[in-house]
């Protein structure tokens, strides 16, 4: 005698198990843990403070930084690439106190608050922001300067033009800037968030920026000539040196020197380029 439903019974069972597989797919892809933004607490002196690591100062103001590209041609890239460097993932004294994430010191134009923090004086004077999208949004205010103007005609997504060209205008006085941010922008893969633009759209957007440039030299004239917003201290390790011996030398605790340039451990090799300003 024959039996002809083996094979409905083979498809039923094949069926049967595909679903179950899908099933424990899902619920096992439903319970994978996200990665997480939440900063690590640690404590600094007597005072509990977040430490951001490099990926979490992207996600959270990667948004700020394409919005500001989108509006005046800087590349995001860049933005947030300076941001990581000049503010040590957001952990620098600077950024916890007074949200300044890009060191820009007080002008006489400036109405805002300020702090004072030894930097290429003693108590020098850095402007307080009321959070850290607003200083994200000063930093392009202020690079709306007759000095900056040739950088505006960059593509914004040409962000190894703008790197040479900030160092070029006298942005910041180390030697190395432009090369700093490049290997930022490389290694953390910030290229994504630039954007390119149209050839119509960039003549817009050139005729909106350089207009406001050519607005402001007025007043650039009546104030004292525009500094670069922070003297970069970075320090090349040499040999013998210790997380110790450098936090030493430079007024700063192993813990801050380690969430500056987000380290896990206190090891350091020698060459290797450490963040030392506060």
């Amino acid at each position: 005698m024959k039996i002809y439903f083996f094979p409905f019974l083979i498809l039923m069972a094949l069926s049967t198990a595909c679903s179950t597989r899908k099933a424990t797919v899902s619920k096992s892809a439903a319970k994978a843990p996200q990665p997480s933004t939440k900063p690590i607490k640690t404590i600094i002196g007597n005072t509990l403070v977040n430490k951001y690591s490099a990926d979490d100062y992207i996600e959270r103001f990667k948004a700020i930084a394409i919005k500001e590209m989108n509006s005046y041609g800087i590349p995001a890239s860049i933005t947030l690439a300076q941001g990581l460097l000049e503010s040590g993932n957001g952990n620098s004294s600077l950024a916890r106190d007074a949200n300044n994430h890009f060191g820009i010191k007080c002008t006489p134009e400036w109405k805002g608050k300020t702090i004072l923090k030894d930097d290429d004086q003693i108590d020098d004077c850095f402007r307080v922001y009321t959070s850290p999208e607003e200083s994200f949004r000063d930093h392009s205010e202020f690079l709306k300067r007759k000095r900056y103007a040739p950088l505006f005609e960059l593509n914004k997504d040409d962000y190894r033009g703008w790197a040479a060209g900030l160092k070029e205008a006298g942005y910041a006085t180390n030697p190395r800037y432009a090369d700093l941010l490049i290997t930022l922008v490389d290694r953390y893969d910030l290229s994504k968030y630039d954007r390119k633009e149209g050839f119509v759209e960039k003549i817009k957007r050139e005729d909106k920026v350089l207009t406001e440039i050519v607005q402001n030299i007025p007043e650039e004239k009546k104030l004292e000539p525009a500094k670069a917003p922070v003297e970069m201290k970075i320090y090349e390790v040499k040999q013998g040196d210790t997380m110790f011996t450098i936090a030493k030398r430079f007024s700063i605790t192993v813990d801050e020197l380690k969430i500056l340039n987000d380290l896990g451990n206190s090891d350091v090799k020698l060459g290797q380029l450490l963040l030392v300003s506060k």
